[in-house]
């Protein structure tokens, strides 16, 4: 098969899990919205919150992919297990660590100033998805080393079979039936929970039986910490994860204030940012595939092919990002009315999904190259320049446009305001990234 063929297989495979994992979200936010507003504004920022955790620790786990796609490609299948069971150590404090940021959120719902009507909602939604979060990371690491060997099938088939039972899960647990009360936004919350443990049980499961991953002995006793080896991956990890943590902060940061406009703009604002994680599910499993074979050819020492795998996902994955806009664009409309029977909340979620167009342009594009530059042991300088322009321009110019205006622009009191800011900062980094890594490439020396 060629490498095109290779990677597309891949990317399709990992999407179709991506998507049904995402779906978990959609499912959430039009329930919430058919349920309420007030749900649905306090789901906006609760998940907010959440994400934000959970991704930035999913961005360390995440990072383990090339070192273990490298561990593969030289076909040291044994050290692929010893690397695995040291990263469960690095797993636990992420989890501790993420359900204790859940838990306290106070400082943070305050600081941005949430209205105080949503506050204790956001607090009990948060409170039980506290509970959703170790088998989340655990489910996480497995999903990646799956990508690392190549053979993302098993967790693509288990992520579709979580969705089938999120979605009556969701429904009954919020409306309400059969002697359980109408939950809510708290309901989807317990959703999530029963589902995340149940398929994490599963993952577990297969690790031990099935004959795809006994050549790398997985399944022994727990080595002691080697603090070397957990070192390496809080090397690329860290930067990796505070990578993360900068991208999904400048949504977390932009519902929080937008969340001051009302219940109105957030629910609106949920919308758009719903559609546009749906729509990164494409380059990001482009991205992945993309790295893995990257991490492979270099483990083999083929630079020459890992150079050609970085072409064919570039092309692959420009190609599709503005297929997507071109499509949210031209279906804007439809696409906020099936999220929300309000027709106030559709008409303002319409025209953010018209920025959401754009701005998924310049998201495709960094994340290509954010992934495919951890391949190359390439973590701080993406950080900085995300700290740089998603938090400098996106959130901070956002918050100017919008409360206080810029230069002749007035302040527009509006969502859409820091959706252009973000766009802006995007379409920067998509001229920056592309350099940062063409120089590593050229740079690089194998170890």
């Amino acid at each position: 098969m060629s490498e095109r063929g290779i990677i597309a297989r891949h990317a399709g495979t990992v999407l179709a899990g991506q998507l049904a994992t995402m779906a978990f979200g959609i499912t959430d936010t039009i329930v919430a919205g058919r349920y309420s507003q007030q749900a649905l504004a306090a789901l906006s920022v609760g998940s907010a919150v959440y994400i934000t955790v959970f991704v930035a620790l999913m961005g360390v786990l995440q990072a383990l992919l090339p070192t273990w796609a490298e561990l593969h490609g030289a076909g040291r299948r044994l050290d692929v297990g010893r690397s695995v069971r040291q990263a469960l150590y690095l797993a636990v404090l992420a989890a501790v660590a993420g359900v204790f940021g859940l838990l306290f959120p106070n400082a943070l719902l305050q600081g941005t100033q949430v209205p105080a009507a949503l506050q204790s909602d956001v607090r009990h939604y948060l409170g039980v998805l506290a509970l959703a979060l170790p088998p989340a990371l655990l489910f996480r690491m497995y999903s990646t080393l799956n990508q690392s060997l190549g053979k993302p099938q098993l967790v693509t088939w288990l992520q579709l079979g979580s969705l089938a039972c999120k979605v009556p899960l969701t429904i009954w647990f919020a409306f309400g039936g059969a002697g359980l009360p109408a939950l809510g936004a708290v309901g989807c919350a317990w959703a999530t929970v029963v589902v995340n443990y149940v398929f994490l049980g599963i993952a577990l499961w297969m690790v031990r039986t099935d004959g795809l991953y006994a050549p790398y002995a997985i399944w022994r006793r727990m080595e002691r910490p080697h603090w070397p080896t957990i070192a390496q991956f809080a090397r690329l990890g860290i930067p990796a994860g505070l990578s993360i943590v900068v991208e999904v902060t400048s949504f977390t940061l932009m519902s929080l204030f937008i969340a001051r406009q009302g219940t109105l703009s957030s629910a609106a604002h949920q919308i758009a940012a719903n559609v546009t994680a749906v729509m990164y599910m494409v380059p990001l499993s482009i991205a992945i595939a993309t790295s893995a074979r990257v991490s492979f050819w270099l483990g083999a020492g083929e630079l020459k092919r890992a150079r050609g795998s970085i072409r064919t996902g570039f092309r692959m994955g420009l190609s599709l990002a503005l297929l997507l806009s071109g499509v949210v664009l031209a279906s804007r409309h439809g696409i906020a009315a099936l999220y929300s029977a309000d027709p106030h909340v559709a008409a303002v979620a319409a025209g953010l999904l018209a920025l959401v167009a754009a701005y998924h342009c310049g998201d495709a594009t960094q994340a290509l190259c954010v992934f495919v530059l951890r391949s190359y042991r390439v973590a701080v300088a993406p950080l900085m320049a995300y700290c740089l322009l998603l938090w400098g321009v996106g959130v901070i110019g956002g918050y100017q446009l919008a409360y206080r205006g810029i230069g002749c622009w007035p302040a527009l009191r509006s969502p859409s305001a820091f959706w252009i800011a973000s766009s802006v900062g995007l379409a920067l980094l998509a001229v920056i990234l592309p350099l940062i890594l063409w120089r590593a490439v050229r740079r690089f020396r194998p170890a």
